[in-house]
């Protein structure tokens, strides 16, 4: 076995059952939240701009819809596996409970390079997905939306597919479309946006503020970049971040809008130089001397083989899944406080929810009322588990156990 322990999935089965064995639930209740209620897999041909077909193959997981309509997002990564899909639409299941959203988990994916598809290519691989999908997916059965490697262009896409099939026009099937084809403007940051507030309210608990705390982040994609643009405008500084290719770190702070422009021109941010500034790989940024870590990247980045190397206090979980259960249990035993994926990235599904309201009726907020509603969710998800965290002892649980044993998760007891 390597440094990085369990797998992804096995990580999330771990933290599953423990959580039922904390909450005195049966065994049956792990058998069925497990695994999932339905597997589809697809293959999608796809006519290549050399005039030849490349078949490309699909998932879509769906977990658990006690709830509500599966919901989660879809992937185009060229190392997606079926396993990972389970992994993630498991957590959604819990995310969605536990923020109070009537909907069970789901997730999507497609083994795909989505930068070496041309646009036409990229279009017709979208458009596919969306047709093989068409009769499991509806605005009351599973409603998709964007992950890594997928995208607004790309769900307008697949919501165009859908409503050619339906015979009418279908917005709500799918969320954080483009704000002209009935999407929310508050949708592109809000994920960020989210990972920010989460970031903020434990700040106040642990030190009365986060007005100075330095941040690492590693990815900066859309999450990575939304939570650092929110970080900064709440007073943090951010030190250091990193993309795919390795990033930079600047003990003194980061200049946000010039690393952007960075990255917008040249495609990563180890372009960006400014005095005192360092290059940094993407190891190496988890274990600065920080305050606060942003894993915004990838699953597992944190595992038993760097665990006793982090520095930072403060734990915030962009990404799904990047803290293994094993580098968990050493996090914890050193008082680290890790804010899991399903609750401080989980301000894009809430905001998926919000415009999925929108589309329903047919009526839409505005920007600002839009992020007010969104930050009431996030505000009174954050309290809810600190008052219920506080009562259980935060030294006996984690989070994340305290969010997977709750009776949010659709399964009522006999």
């Amino acid at each position: 076995m390597s440094l990085r322990g369990t797998t992804f999935l096995e990580s999330v089965l771990q933290t599953l059952k423990r959580a039922i064995e904390l909450g005195g639930y049966p065994q049956e209740v792990y058998e069925i939240l497990s695994r999932p209620q339905r597997i589809i897999t697809v293959n999608i041909p796809v006519k290549m701009d050399n005039g030849k077909i490349q078949v490309f193959t699909g998932y879509r997981v769906q977990h658990n819809n006690a709830l509500g309509p599966y919901k989660g997002g879809i992937r185009f990564h060229p190392e997606v596996t079926l396993e990972e899909d389970i992994a993630l639409a498991t957590v959604m299941t819990f995310k969605n409970a536990l923020n109070g959203l009537p909907y069970g988990g789901g997730k999507g994916a497609v083994a795909v390079d989505p930068k070496k598809l041309s646009k036409r290519e990229l279009e017709e691989l979208s458009r596919g997905y969306a047709r093989a999908l068409a009769p499991f997916i509806g605005p009351e059965t599973d409603i998709p939306a964007p992950d890594v490697g997928t995208d607004p262009q790309i769900m307008a896409w697949m919501v165009d597919e859908y409503s050619k099939i339906a015979g009418r026009n279908v917005p709500g099937v799918f969320t954080a479309k483009p704000v002209v084809l009935w999407g929310n403007p508050v949708r592109e940051y809000s994920t960020g946006f989210g990972v920010a507030v989460w970031a903020r309210e434990a700040a106040k608990k642990l030190w009365g503020g986060i007005e100075g705390k330095t941040v690492a982040i590693q990815g900066f994609g859309n999450v990575g970049y939304w939570g650092a643009y929110w970080l900064e405008k709440m007073g943090a500084k951010v030190v250091a971040v990193t993309d795919s290719k390795g990033g930079i770190y600047n003990p003194n702070g980061l200049k946000l809008a010039d690393v952007k422009a960075v990255k917008d021109k040249t495609g990563t941010v180890m372009n960006y130089d400014s005095p005192g500034t360092r290059k940094i790989t993407n190891d190496e940024v988890l274990e600065l001397p920080v305050d606060i870590l942003v894993p915004a990247a990838l699953e597992n980045v944190i595992h038993k083989g760097n665990a006793n190397n982090i520095k930072a206090k403060l734990i915030v979980e962009g990404a799904n899944g990047p803290t293994t259960a094993d580098a968990e249990k050493v996090l914890h035993s050193k008082g680290v406080w890790i804010l899991p994926d399903l609750a401080a990235n989980a301000g894009g599904v809430v905001m998926s929810y919000l415009e999925w309201v929108e589309n329903l009726q047919w009526y839409f907020w505005d920007e600002e009322e839009t992020r007010n509603k969104l930050e009431r969710i996030l505000l009174d998800t954050f309290n809810r588990v600190m008052i219920r965290w506080s009562k259980l002892g935060m030294d006996k649980v984690t989070i994340r156990e305290l969010h997977m044993w709750r009776p949010w998760i659709g399964y009522t007891m006999p």
